[in-house]
């Protein structure tokens, strides 16, 4: 069977008059499964995010539609059913001897270093369980900012990885880690004021600063 070609970011009718909505929910999964691994591995040194939601939505894919991703709320449905799917290949990679990075700054297939696990820190558990558990993909829109946020700040008890945070570093245009966080916010906002549609940018160029400008923000919290 061919991938499903709905022009539609997936919602929770994006599949009108289907018998079961859970049986097409988990065919839409499984051809992201295929798609998502394709795509990973085809990128060695990883993709982030905002790309591979762009491959996804390309041919010879075409299983995501248009992303509104200044909008959380319609981008929710979106990055949820994604990070399932990434969840779901990381387990299966784990039994091959293989580990999958999860972050949206950085999505990457290499060889598990962790010998016995899963080649991940357990800090990631808690949110796999969310991932994994498809009934978060129907959140009432109220709760859906709120989770956003959070995600993109990482968890409370818990600092981004070192390399997570250069790489957000790197995205707002530092060549290292830069030493404060007033410093970080100042490059925050001339890269959006630059970025902004008004002036040409892209909507997704935004989002994408919003990322890493909320990986640093947590960095320095639990730094201080």
């Amino acid at each position: 069977m061919g991938p499903m070609t709905d022009r539609h970011a997936p919602t929770r009718s994006a599949y009108p008059g289907a018998v079961n909505e859970d049986d097409c929910l988990e065919q839409q999964i499984q051809h992201l499964l295929v798609a998502v691994e394709h795509e990973l591995r085809s990128a060695p040194a990883g993709m982030n995010e905002l790309s591979l939601i762009k491959a996804l939505q390309k041919p010879p894919w075409e299983l995501l539609g248009a992303v509104v991703f200044s909008e959380p709320e319609k981008l929710y449905p979106v990055h949820f059913l994604l990070f399932h799917v990434l969840y779901r290949l990381r387990d299966q990679l784990s039994e091959a001897g293989e580990s999958l990075t999860i972050s949206p700054l950085n999505i990457r297939i290499e060889a598990q270093t962790v010998v016995g696990g899963e080649g991940v820190p357990d800090g990631v558990d808690t949110l796999r369980h969310f991932y994994l558990d498809l009934s978060q993909y129907r959140l009432p829109e109220e709760a859906i900012q709120q989770m956003m946020n959070d995600f993109w700040a990482g968890s409370p008890g818990q600092a981004p990885a070192q390399a997570e945070a250069k790489a957000a570093a790197e995205v707002l245009g530092f060549q290292a880690l830069p030493g404060d966080f007033p410093t970080v916010k100042k490059r925050f906002r001339r890269a959006v004021m630059h970025a902004h549609p008004d002036r040409g940018g892209k909507t997704e160029t935004i989002q994408h600063l919003n990322q890493a400008f909320a990986v640093l923000k947590a960095h320095f919290r639990h730094s201080i």
